[in-house]
């Protein structure tokens, strides 16, 4: 019996994680995906199987209202799972990488975990402030980072700008890529 590929989403709370999953799986028949309007509002791990391609798994967001158990969860997680393919680590758009953000960061960085950043909320940022934004998040990987992807992504669940590419994007990484018409 095969195991499951993963992927995660990781990032602060209320940073969108459950509104971009939402937003990849719109065109999934079958796969249903709550989203709250009170950040923190996701207090355990879910795990939505994507057929027999990958399972992706939603994490509690750090920070404000983030549960008691969240960096024993999430470490234990992430440094057991060798199915693991890809940790997606969420940043808001519109104000960038926080200090919350370096800890997750450290932590991808410290266990070897190869992840990408991923800037959501585009639709709401100005132009400008966007790509500064992205300029930061994208030196900032560059010249501080090992595991990360070397291409931030840029999405927005409302709009489902950016959810084609990263939809793709993680075919490829689960090896799937060839299924996505």
């Amino acid at each position: 019996m095969s195991v499951s590929l993963q992927v995660c989403f990781i990032g602060r709370s209320n940073v969108g994680k459950s509104s971009l999953i939402k937003a990849l799986f719109a065109l999934v028949p079958g796969i249903e995906v709550r989203v709250s309007k009170t950040p923190g509002h996701t207090k355990k791990m879910n795990f939505f199987k994507v057929g027999k391609a990958f399972t992706l798994v939603d994490m509690p967001g750090y920070g404000y209202r983030a549960p008691e158990d969240f960096t024993e969860m999430v470490e234990a997680y992430i440094q057991e799972r060798r199915n693991l393919k890809r940790t997606f680590l969420l940043v808001d758009g519109s104000i960038g990488i926080q200090e919350a953000d370096l800890i997750a960061i450290e932590m991808c960085e410290e266990f070897g975990i190869p992840y990408a950043m991923v800037m959501t909320k585009m639709d709401r940022s100005r132009p400008a402030v966007l790509i500064t934004q992205y300029m930061q998040i994208h030196e900032f990987i560059k010249s501080r980072t090992q595991g990360c992807f070397p291409q931030p992504f840029i999405v927005s669940s409302l709009h489902f700008s950016g959810i084609h590419l990263l939809r793709c994007f993680i075919a490829h990484v689960t090896g799937n890529l060839q299924k996505v018409s």
